[in-house]
């Protein structure tokens, strides 16, 4: 009798990482003490995680530019990326922005792929009403065609446009003549 195994797909496998990563990150952070500069960024990522609100997160479209790549490639490109994401955030003692994150989404290339990172964004604006950040993100990424899912770093400028709770948000992939060069948009809700 042959037993079957269960097929994952790509984006399964993303999936299941992103809720693993997520669902042990407040553990490792619990242990921070506040004594050196490292154990300081690990206290606000520990207050972000225990204080934060709950996130979900909606990527929605990677827009690439068009003087960095050909028609051609352009079109063969997928720039509505939809995906999934869930992170914890919160306004700080100054009023600027702190969340960790964790999304997967379909790639250029409709492959998934994966981020998770922190986000610091100073903000403009009271946060209950129309308001604005500018900050950067530091993110690990996998892409399938980038040495198959090895994690990649990155720091990357982020901005944001928020009404209370909601929040539409870009970053910038720099890149050279046909590759990087994207803009990517997600939304973020808070409950």
């Amino acid at each position: 009798m042959k037993v079957m195994e269960p097929h994952l797909s790509n984006f399964d496998k993303c999936l299941a990482i992103l809720v693993f990563t997520l669902g042990t990150t407040g553990q490792a952070l619990a242990s921070c003490d506040d004594e050196s500069l490292l154990d300081q960024v690990c206290m606000r990522l520990a207050d972000t995680w225990a204080q934060g609100d709950n996130d979900f997160y909606l990527p929605f479209h990677a827009h690439h530019l068009r003087f960095a790549y050909t028609k051609q490639k352009i079109e063969s490109f997928r720039e509505n990326n939809w995906g999934i994401g869930y992170g914890r955030s919160r306004y700080n003692e100054y009023g600027n922005w702190d969340g960790l994150y964790g999304m997967t989404f379909l790639d250029s290339h409709s492959s998934p792929e994966y981020i998770f990172g922190y986000a610091h964004e100073w903000m403009w604006g009271e946060p209950e009403a129309l308001h604005a950040g500018l900050g950067y993100t530091a993110l690990v990424t996998g892409r399938k065609d980038i040495a198959f899912y090895a994690p990649i770093p990155l720091v990357l400028p982020v901005a944001s446009v928020n009404y209370d709770k909601v929040s539409v948000n870009a970053t910038y992939v720099p890149g050279g003549k046909g590759n990087g060069n994207v803009i990517f948009f997600w939304s973020r809700i808070s409950f």
